[in-house]
């Protein structure tokens, strides 16, 4: 950690804080994750999730790990610095007065996301925590995926955890605790922060897991039997009743947006993981 100096916080996640540093050859501005679970070996390090997977990733749209550091059984990731997240760029504008981001500059910032999605989803990862707060960008000319704590191989087997991502982009076959979903989820995500972008809130604000769910059905309709019988399946062995509502249109929503952005938001968000498009598929 000599070969940096530490300028400030940026912020703090469930497995660590981050702090913006310099690196002193070079003054380069970097993200320093520090770990808060201990570390007892290279052999552990190497064997972390996000260390695996961001590894293994390099596109211009993932976030780029620098190196890894381990010193006093603490570990610290090495990042490319980002200027702000979606999250923060959404509230910057919101704060502004501005009402939504224009479609132009939303197009660019959804393409970047997918085309991130696609080459992670090609080499056998799933993000499974995409939110605004996880897609760092500088401005809305470059945009990155990040935090990769919870990323997991697609090849690994289910069961999978059933507690990932904030609640708010969570897709509901995990809502209603499958353990064997996929990559799928991380299309629900995209389908959940499209609409944000326009109104600059979020789609499905939900208080617990069910009223997440309550949230879905009643904007979405609830869903037949037959158009996502595992659903069903799942619901009834969390003695899960889905409640009665019709479709409200999305287009009422998303009054700004064009009519291929409403079409895309309705295809990503289908009960139905099997019946969303995939990252690659939906850039066309």
């Amino acid at each position: 950690m000599n070969r940096y100096r530490i300028l400030g916080r940026i912020g703090d996640g469930a497995y660590g804080s981050v702090v913006l540093a310099i690196k002193l050859d070079s003054g380069e501005k970097v993200a320093i994750k520090k770990m808060k679970r201990k570390c007892h070996s290279w052999e552990e390090a190497m064997n972390l999730r996000e260390v695996k997977s961001l590894k293994k990733l390099s596109h211009q749209n993932v976030v780029k790990l620098k190196e890894v550091i381990r010193e006093n059984e603490t570990l610290f990731f090495v990042f490319e610095h980002m200027k702000e997240n979606l999250y923060q760029l959404v509230k910057e504008r919101y704060e502004r007065g501005e009402k939504s981001l224009p479609e132009p500059a939303l197009k660019e910032i959804v393409i970047q996301i997918l085309q991130g999605l696609a080459y992670m989803h090609k080499h056998g990862f799933f993000h499974r925590d995409l939110k605004p707060e996880n897609v760092l960008c500088n401005g809305t000319e470059m945009v990155k995926l990040g935090d990769f704590g919870l990323a997991r191989e697609i090849r690994s087997r289910p069961p999978f955890t059933d507690y990932v991502s904030t609640r708010w982009y969570r897709a509901p076959e995990v809502l209603l605790h499958s353990t064997n979903y996929n990559s799928a989820i991380d299309m629900w995500a995209v389908g959940c922060m499209i609409p944000e972008l326009y109104t600059f809130r979020p789609l499905f604000p939900g208080s617990s897991e069910i009223d997440q769910l309550f949230k879905v059905c009643a904007l979405l309709g609830t869903p037949t039997e037959s158009q996502w019988p595992d659903g069903y399946q799942l619901a009834s062995k969390m003695h899960f009743k889905f409640p009665q509502f019709n479709n409200s249109s999305l287009n009422q929503l998303l009054i700004q947006a064009s009519p291929e952005a409403v079409k895309l938001v309705n295809l990503l968000l289908q009960w139905n993981p099997a019946r969303r498009p995939s990252a690659q598929q939906a850039l066309k």
